[in-house]
């Protein structure tokens, strides 16, 4: 009713004033009581309304909640890492719809700040900084990248769909991720840390204690191989489990690339001083040993490569007639015969898209497409240019995916 209080007020006294019939004044006020009846009441209505009103409140901010688990965020970010870490500032840059372009390649691309995918989408990235290596996850739910080294360390982020990114990782000297970017590894001062990946978040973090100059490289069936010391021969498997590190006995490896199908490691040794570090196959078992050969073909280049998924080919930067050049090797037969010239020498990382086909930058800033076949044939090869690439930036081959 568009009645105001005071005239409701009023009326109702006047009614209850024309029906009182007791001659004598009374102590009790009934309108007054009546009145200050009906203000509890309102005031519990009220009250009432609002509880349902917070409830309501609640439960849609608690299906939004659930919705965010299910559906990659819109916009904003959320600081999720090592919770011994200080929060950062969150990210709120609304994303711009993703476009959408013919395929450049089978694998992801990172291209002047956005992702070229396989299926021709671009999805550009937001408050990332400088990526330095990608990873695209299985489940088709967007991408882990681990950023290039900055003076607050380096950053592990976790990128959905649309490009929206979130922290998972913050201040970390280094950061290696596992084949699947179910796992991370990474170092922060003398402490090495290894956790899961789930729903976006790190979980079942376990740390130990390890040297400065140590640092991750990459997971091997399951261990994390880290380097006892950047610029020395020598590496040692951690088996994430809190406590010091074993430092091993291996202070022979110069470089390791991936793991064979049964478990040993392809891998350079240094056979001694002021030579040149050669192919070899390490047992994990005994200490990262040789076992087979003690020493095949040199390996002259910067230690950059990775095995094929089927642990039949290795893709690694050599020499061949006396210049820098991709080297595809036959880990078969694992000597000189089994070595081909396969394009020009490799930057950032070497991706393989299938058993018999790889990918990599080349430092002209071209994308080399190596496939194994070819190789073979005795056919190298050439890098194609980058549509959109920047002046002086070099792509980044996402793996996984």
């Amino acid at each position: 009713m568009d009645v105001p209080p005071s005239d409701l007020e009023g009326a109702l006294r006047e009614m209850l004033s024309r029906r009182a019939a007791v001659p004598r004044p009374v102590t009790a006020d009934p309108a007054g009581a009546a009145i200050r009846r009906a203000n509890r009441i309102q005031r519990r209505r009220t009250l009432t309304g609002m509880g349902l009103a917070v409830a309501t409140i609640v439960a849609v901010g608690a299906g939004n909640l659930h919705l965010r688990d299910d559906r990659p965020p819109t916009g904003g970010t959320v600081v999720i890492g090592d919770p011994d870490l200080p929060p950062l500032v969150k990210s709120t840059i609304p994303p711009p719809g993703p476009d959408t372009a013919p395929p450049i390649a089978e694998v992801d691309l990172l291209i002047g700040g956005s992702i070229a995918t396989a299926q021709g989408r671009r999805v550009p990235l937001h408050g990332t900084g400088t990526v330095e290596r990608a990873h695209r996850l299985t489940d088709g739910r967007g991408w882990l990248a681990i950023s290039a080294p900055t003076l607050a360390g380096r950053f592990l982020w976790a990128i959905a769909a649309d490009g929206t990114a979130q922290v998972l990782l913050a201040g970390a000297d280094e950061i290696a991720l596992d084949e699947d970017g179910r796992q991370v590894a990474w170092k922060q001062g003398t402490v090495l840390a290894a956790a899961g990946i789930v729903n976006g978040e790190l979980a079942a973090i376990v740390r130990a204690e390890a040297p400065v100059e140590a640092v991750p490289l990459r997971f091997v069936n399951g261990a994390v191989l880290v380097r006892l010391v950047p610029d020395d021969p020598g590496h040692v498997l951690w088996s994430p489990r809190p406590g010091p590190l074993d430092p091993g006995g291996d202070r022979a490896s110069s470089h390791i690339f991936g793991a064979l199908p049964d478990g040993r490691l392809v891998g350079g040794v240094t056979p001694g001083a002021g030579l040149p570090a050669c192919l070899t196959l390490l047992d994990p078992a005994r200490d990262l040993t040789p076992v087979r050969p003690e020493c095949g073909p040199e390996l002259l280049g910067d230690g950059r490569g990775a095995v094929s998924p089927d642990g039949r080919w290795l893709l690694v930067n050599g020499r061949s007639a006396g210049e820098d050049s991709a080297l595809l090797v036959d880990l078969a037969k694992l000597d000189t015969s089994g070595v081909r010239p396969a394009g020009p020498a490799m930057t950032g990382t070497v991706v393989w898209s299938a058993p018999d086909t790889a990918y990599y930058a080349a430092a002209n800033g071209g994308l080399v497409r190596v496939a194994v076949d070819q190789v073979a044939a005795g056919r190298r090869a050439a890098p194609t240019v980058l549509p959109d690439l920047p002046a002086g930036e070099l792509p980044v081959v996402v793996s996984g995916g």
